[in-house]
């Protein structure tokens, strides 16, 4: 007879959106682990434990920390003193893409990683299994032995294994209580092995058995480049296609459909936007692309890079397209965007298509109203200010005085010569356009660069309607 799961102590360093779902999910199906998280931000923390005011914003997620929070869940800063009560500890540090230096624009910076690894095997007195759960590139997991090894006398101290996230921003929290898949990697040594088979006894609290996979540790970490990679390929892939729709006459959506009844396609992630976004798929692809880079693999990264060139195009040729037919200028005009998190269910910003269409419009001299319902305006001004630069002709007015950020969506649509929908967020779909109709100026035009909208109905109440993928329908003849 199999004896029961131990008790962990499981701490996770880092308190975004990956370990602050995932140690909150955790904490909800092991009541008999106590589960801490440790983040050196104290405002990051103190919002954690208020869940009415969380730092992110996930459907479910207040609901698992009023649950759990002071009971087996706690937010700490002190991380030291979380890594020395801990048996194991997950590293959800971000490894965002270089912006200097070498590999500077496609490999991971992996400064917070390394920080977290030096901290644990300074501060860790007892054997420790580290949790690789950051995006990491393929290996990285040598650099850590390597730290944790410096001094033989801890080196017994930490197993490392790999545990990757595949969430999804706006159901994570469904994500992690109804995976398709845990992964985990490990060293194939007895204590690796021994490493893996503990925390694949974490999950098993809830998730079957069969869904937990185990590998070496390099499968591991590749696997989760490849799979972000892959569903980023498809979304570019139906994104150059929505380009050949609307020169042809097709309807993406309905090639889409019919293409995604094959059984050996699948239907998901064929749902032709402005553009993937997001803090996974530009990063990890471009890690990939370093990866095979540096191990001499040109045409292999050649292959990948190309996804991320047309999610560029894409995002390039919406912009285009709003300007070529708005009578080929928009200097002056107001234009009214309706979404700027990267997806809907989520106040994450990180990569948003939405910022590259702004400062495009930016670049053409419009003057901006934006509504998000969950974007916080700290967060959108700070992305602003930090986005792309502006051609010289736009420098010279201040972006307060060309950008508003509204809390009333009709209030942003008020008086504007075009509405740009750049997030698919539900409301967006049932606002009143008659009233928004009569409130714009005329022609009025809509951009749906999510293809959510109703644009036939939208069509007959009198507006011009452009979508990706499809050719408009306007009230004039025009030439795109």
């Amino acid at each position: 007879m199999s004896s029961a799961p131990r008790a962990e102590k499981i701490c996770c360093l880092g308190a975004g959106y990956v370990g602050g779902p995932t140690m909150c999910v955790i904490a909800k199906n092991c009541p008999d682990c106590k589960v801490t998280v440790a983040d050196l931000f104290a405002d990051k923390i103190a919002q954690w434990q208020d869940p009415d005011h969380l730092p992110i914003f996930e459907p479910g997620l207040s609901d698992l920390v009023r649950a759990t929070l002071g009971k087996n869940l706690f937010f700490t800063t002190d991380l030291e003193s979380a890594i020395r009560e801990a048996d194991i500890i997950f590293v959800a540090v971000g490894t965002p893409t270089k912006t200097v230096g070498i590999g500077s624009g496609h490999a991971a910076n992996l400064c917070f990683l390394e920080s977290a690894a030096r901290l644990i095997a300074r501060v860790a007195t007892t054997p420790k299994i580290i949790v690789e759960k950051s995006t990491v590139p393929v290996r990285n997991a040598e650099t850590l032995m390597r730290i944790f090894t410096t001094n033989p006398d801890s080196a017994r101290l930490f197993q490392v294994v790999n545990n990757p996230e595949f969430l999804a921003e706006g159901t994570a929290v469904n994500d992690l209580l109804h995976p398709d898949r845990v992964l985990i990697g490990g060293q194939t040594t007895p204590a690796g092995h021994e490493a893996v088979r503990r925390l694949a006894d974490v999950y098993a609290h809830w998730v079957p058995r069969e869904r937990i996979i185990t590998t070496n540790l390099w499968s591991s970490e590749c696997s989760k480049l490849v799979a972000n990679a892959f569903l980023a390929q498809r979304i570019s892939s139906i994104n150059s296609i929505s380009e050949l729709c609307e020169a042809t006459g097709a309807d993406v959506d309905e090639v889409a459909r019919a293409i995604g009844m094959d059984s050996r396609i699948g239907a998901k992630f064929l749902k032709s936007s402005v553009g993937f976004g997001g803090s996974c798929f530009q990063k990890d692809i471009l890690n990939l692309v370093y990866l095979s880079q540096s191990l001499g693999l040109t045409e292999v990264a050649d292959y990948w890079e190309q996804v991320i060139t047309i999610n560029q195009h894409q995002k390039a040729r919406f912009t285009e397209r709003i300007v070529h037919s708005m009578f080929h200028t928009i200097t002056g005009k107001k234009i009214a965007v309706l979404g700027f998190a990267f997806k809907k269910d989520t106040g994450d910003t990180r990569e948003t298509p939405a910022l590259d269409v702004v400062y495009k419009m930016l670049d053409e001299g419009a003057n901006l109203a934006i509504y998000d319902p969950k974007v916080p305006d700290e967060l959108m001004w700070e992305d602003l200010r930090h986005g792309p630069s502006l051609s010289p002709p736009a420098r010279p007015m201040p972006l307060e005085e060309r950008i508003s950020h509204v809390t009333d969506v009709y209030q942003a649509v008020e008086g504007a010569h075009a509405i740009v929908v750049c997030t698919e967020w539900d409301e967006f779909k049932t606002l009143d356009y008659e009233r928004i109709f009569g409130s714009m100026v005329k022609p009025a035009f809509i951009f749906d660069g999510r293809n959510i909208l109703d644009h036939q109905r939208l069509f007959q109440i009198g507006f011009e309607v452009h979508s990706l993928g499809r050719r408009p329908l306007t009230h004039f003849p025009q030439t795109l």
